[in-house]
């Protein structure tokens, strides 16, 4: 496999985080930075992004470094709606919205890294213009679309009872 110990650093803590987001996703229908699972999401993600920036096998700024640096960007602009807008409002379908945009982010290099790394001598893919890659990339697009749909609707349903019930 050939990791660095950086890559190996950024590896579980990348795997940590999409497990977490995975867990939220599953219990809140959506990444809710108030809950731990949604926190842990939150900074392994930031550091997972920000050791990305030290891994490359070419020299220089590449799409995979400008890849982190935008899902930085959007889990802070989240972090930034949830503690500075709190309640039920237009400021979650944007927090929302830009969680789950960073996990698709995220999921962008893991296939191609995963695909073909693993498993170990055999890759599942030959390289990031593989079938397999592209398919897999597809139905993940898919799913985040069809998943922020939903969490746009459930969002919805949730800010009309809340504006319903204030006195």
């Amino acid at each position: 496999m050939g990791l660095s110990h950086l890559g190996i650093f950024h590896t579980i803590i990348g795997v940590v985080a999409i497990i977490a987001a995975l867990v939220s996703l599953f219990r809140s229908a959506r990444i809710d930075l108030g809950k731990l699972s949604g926190k842990i999401y939150f900074y392994f993600t930031l550091i997972a992004s920000l050791t990305a920036l030290g891994l490359s096998s070419v020299k220089g700024v590449n799409p995979g470094h400008i890849l982190a640096l935008f899902i930085v960007i959007l889990i802070a602009l989240a972090y930034y709606l949830h503690v500075g807008k709190p309640g039920n409002n237009r400021s979650r379908f944007f927090e929302n919205f830009f969680l789950s945009l960073s996990f698709f982010l995220s999921l962008l290099p893991t296939v191609n890294e995963t695909f073909t790394r693993v498993p170990v001598g055999h890759p599942l893919a030959s390289g990031p213009t593989d079938p397999l890659i592209a398919k897999t990339l597809l139905t993940l697009f898919v799913l985040f679309i069809a998943g922020s749909i939903l969490q746009f609707r459930n969002q919805r349903k949730i800010n009309r009872l809340a504006a319903n019930t204030l006195p």
